[in-house]
């Protein structure tokens, strides 16, 4: 899968299960904020990228991830 699949992928479960607004998804902005993540969000957001792209996250991929593009390569690396 291309980056570009992943995107498209990636926003389109973004906006349909949690709610972010088509207009506020953008490469640079923050993926905390954007989706006004909690601990608890970030359960559902792990289950919903291990659902759709078949990898496994772990906490650690998180810490150096912060802008939406950042996410979109964890998973993009991930499927390497």
């Amino acid at each position: 899968m291309n980056i570009e699949e992943i995107i498209d992928k990636t926003n389109e479960f973004l906006i349909d299960e949690f709610e972010v607004e088509e207009d506020d998804i953008s490469p640079e902005a923050n993926l905390k904020e954007t989706l006004e993540l909690d601990s608890l969000d970030y359960i559902d957001l792990v289950v919903s990228v291990e659902s759709n792209f078949d990898v496994k996250l772990d906490a650690e991929d998180f810490e150096n991830t912060v802008t939406l593009q950042d996410f979109y390569d964890l998973i993009h690396q991930k499927l390497k």
